[in-house]
């Protein structure tokens, strides 16, 4: 399905990007295992691909920095030749807050960085996708940014902002022959969500059309089909996958 591509998937070491590095490489691709800080947790997941016969290689940078981002870029072309994929992926830290309690200050960043974690790693991967004429980009949003729930008034207008920036790049893009389509999970059992109360999610479970929270697995399925040439003839679109949970009028 993915035979030879390369692709490099932000905060790739845990959640649902590690689900997307393991698939992809399952299904063909050479993957480029983007981590910030847990160096060993990336390791594993590259091991864990070649002892299934796959390529991989981990590479420490962060997203909001466009010369660590260049330099994952060139590495990435140094081993592998080439960059077909990228899947946006990596968590950005936010202050949970009603309206009321938050300030500007609390609430700026997480529209700053989330902002600039997409805008600089798009721009890293461009020109090698421009030059090759071809290249699959995929952003990771969230329900939240459709469906407000307390608290999360600072990631779910982060996440819109993502989600509007993902359909400029899709019509700006598409004479390149580059895709950009986002990909909106409901709640998913993560490192993120362990946290979260049992009684939350039996909740959220109960008012999911298909009885249950997303796995990582079910997200990295959907990255798969828009990393490959079976969504050849789809762009700046928005696919919720939970479970029914969102559905679009």
């Amino acid at each position: 399905m993915l035979n030879e591509k390369v692709a490099i998937i932000t905060g790739a070491s845990r959640g649902i990007g590690a689900a997307t590095a393991k698939l992809f490489a399952e299904n063909g691709a050479k993957v480029v295992v983007n981590y910030a800080n847990n160096e060993s947790a990336a390791e594993e997941i590259v091991e864990s691909i070649r002892e299934n016969g796959g390529q991989s290689i981990s590479i420490q940078a962060d997203v909001r920095n466009q010369d660590q981002m260049s330099s994952l870029v060139n590495q990435t072309i140094s081993h592998f030749g080439k960059v077909d994929i990228l899947v946006n992926n990596a968590a950005i830290n936010f202050a949970m807050k009603s309206f009321s309690d938050m300030e500007w200050d609390e609430f700026k960043p997480k529209i700053e960085e989330e902002m600039k974690a997409a805008f600089i790693s798009t721009k890293s991967v461009l020109p090698i996708m421009k030059e090759q004429k071809y290249g699959k980009l995929v952003y990771i949003s969230s329900g939240l940014s459709h469906q407000p729930i307390p608290g999360f008034i600072a990631h779910g207008t982060a996440k819109a902002a993502m989600n509007s920036f993902v359909r400029y790049l899709a019509q700006e893009l598409g004479p390149y022959n580059i895709t950009a389509n986002t990909i909106s999970p409901g709640m998913v059992e993560t490192d993120a969500t362990k946290h979260t109360p049992a009684e939350e999610k039996e909740k959220t479970a109960m008012f999911t059309p298909l009885g249950r929270i997303a796995n990582p697995e079910d997200i990295a399925r959907a990255a798969l089909f828009f990393a490959s040439d079976q969504s050849a003839f789809m762009t700046g679109t928005y696919v919720p996958v939970s479970g029914g949970m969102e559905m679009n009028s």
